[in-house]
């Protein structure tokens, strides 16, 4: 195969973290692994270079020197739609919340061993993939709309704005309406790897999902909560 033939499609990678040790052995990984490796180290730069590259993913540094990983998630979110996963030294479970409300896709705390970040950057790139022409693509219910072609849920004809993650979500629990899905389950579908029973990130985005959709969030009647199971996504009548 032609050398820029392969390069064209090989899968563009973005690291912005200003550990050069780190991101050298995360590049050197990633591209042994077939990927298309870029690394910017100054967060001052984050935004620009996310939207000028438009890479089919980024791995965004928490704690960076000029702008922080959680504002440049914010600032990108609206312009960027590819799959944003954020690494931090920091256990602060609020640290993750936030990161999910900004946006992100994934939060991995660091250290992270090379087979895991790997296996959870494919269960991205995987997320954001078109659907296939035989899947079910359009889901109705009532004055909801969720289009999985389009990547885009409507309520009474107005689009609903829903992160990459927080619409992978919608998607999963709609299309398997009427069943309860388990946070396991729900965490290996989405996530590619096994959940470890404190991640916090399911239930994060069911309630920021919930309001967008309608249903309200102490009295939900379309996301339920099934108590020690996980969550019900309710058919229509």
């Amino acid at each position: 195969m032609d050398d820029s033939l392969q390069t064209q499609e090989q899968e563009h990678v973005l690291i912005i973290e200003d550990d050069e040790r780190l991101a050298d052995l995360t590049r050197d990984y990633l591209e042994a692994n077939g990927f298309r490796v870029t690394v910017e180290a100054d967060g001052a730069r984050g935004v620009e270079r996310i939207l000028a590259l438009q890479p089919e993913l980024v791995i965004l540094d928490l704690m960076l020197p000029g702008e922080d990983g959680l504002s440049i998630c914010r600032r990108v979110r609206s312009e960027y739609p590819g799959p944003i996963m954020m690494l931090t030294a920091r256990t602060d479970d609020m640290d993750q919340v936030l990161g999910l409300e900004m946006g992100a896709d994934d939060y991995v705390p660091k250290p992270v061993q090379p087979r895991v970040l790997l296996a959870r950057m494919r269960a991205l790139l995987r997320r954001a993939e078109p659907a296939e022409a035989s899947e079910e693509t359009c889901l109705t219910f009532a004055d909801l709309v969720i289009d999985n072609t389009t990547r885009e849920a409507c309520m009474d004809g107005e689009r609903v704005d829903l992160t990459s993650a927080e619409f992978d979500l919608l998607w999963l629990l709609a299309s398997n309406a009427g069943r309860v899905l388990t946070r396991e389950e729900i965490f290996e579908r989405l996530r590619g790897i096994k959940y470890d029973g404190q991640d916090r990130s399911i239930d994060v985005r069911v309630s920021r999902i919930r309001p967008k959709i309608g249903d309200d969030p102490n009295q939900p009647h379309r996301i339920k909560t099934v108590r020690s199971k996980g969550y019900l996504f309710v058919r229509d009548g």
